[in-house]
């Protein structure tokens, strides 16, 4: 009986650290948002979805990367965050369900 108990105690640590493991994944486990920045790229600017690291697309002018941003984020009622070309942010436009519906 002694020798099970080493295994027992080792077996019900395994299952905790499982159940913590588990728990914990659930709680990030947040549905990713369509918000689009506008952000300055190589020579010109760039659209991109939040949390990417690749780009949505490219533009020239930062009037065209913004126009972009706007459709994506109405499409998906999501926000849109522009940024200035040293990356602060310059202006947020938000196109959620209730800003349609009040248009």
């Amino acid at each position: 009986m002694a020798n099970n108990s080493p295994f027992k105690s080792w077996i019900t640590m395994l299952i905790e650290f499982v159940e913590v493991f588990l728990n914990s994944s659930q709680k990030q486990n947040r549905p990713r948002t369509w918000h689009q920045h506008v952000v300055p790229y190589e020579e010109g600017w760039a659209v991109r979805r939040e949390g990417n690291k690749r780009i949505t697309s490219k533009h020239r002018k930062q009037s065209t990367a913004i126009n972009k941003a706007k459709t994506i984020a109405r499409k998906h009622q999501a926000d849109v965050i522009i940024h200035r070309a040293d990356g602060t942010i310059r202006d947020r436009l938000g196109y959620d369900q209730e800003a349609e519906k009040v248009k």
